[in-house]
């Protein structure tokens, strides 16, 4: 069964994270620099876990509107799809960060181990999110 790859983009780092093959779990991947070669390490990703699907967390206001990070969100994913073939879904993110940070807090992380985890964190957040919901490759 193919993988399902969880995205937590920033202006200047990317979450990663990827499903079990039975879309279970989500594992938090690694972080990748968000540079202009960041597309081509997605599909790399992607292809190495047999990826089917990918998840694009949406940052949408607390209103439930979309503003410029949404806009940019949804410009990212439509490239990351256009690079790796594969679809691509928006996952409302609201919240996510916050509670990345506050599981990490309670693991009493230091605030730069934080930062240099805190991306991979919201990104398996976004992902189990999208896995409890009983979500699958074609759905």
């Amino acid at each position: 069964m193919e993988r399902i790859i969880a995205l937590d983009a920033g202006d200047k780092r990317i979450g990663v994270a990827v499903s079990d093959p039975m879309h279970i779990t989500a594992q938090g991947l690694k972080v990748l620099e968000n540079s202009p070669g960041v597309l081509a390490e997605i599909a790399d990703l992607c292809k190495e876990y047999a990826v089917g699907k990918i998840v694009v967390g949406l940052p949408k206001n607390m209103n439930n509107t979309l503003g410029p990070r949404a806009d940019w969100a949804l410009k990212f994913a439509e490239q990351v799809s256009e690079t790796t073939g594969l679809p691509v879904v928006m996952e409302d993110e609201r919240l996510t960060t916050v509670a990345a940070n506050r599981v990490m807090l309670e693991a009493d992380l230091s605030r730069r181990k934080r930062r240099k985890v805190i991306d991979k964190m919201a990104a398996v957040l976004i992902l189990q999110n999208y896995l409890s919901r009983g979500e699958k490759i074609d759905g």
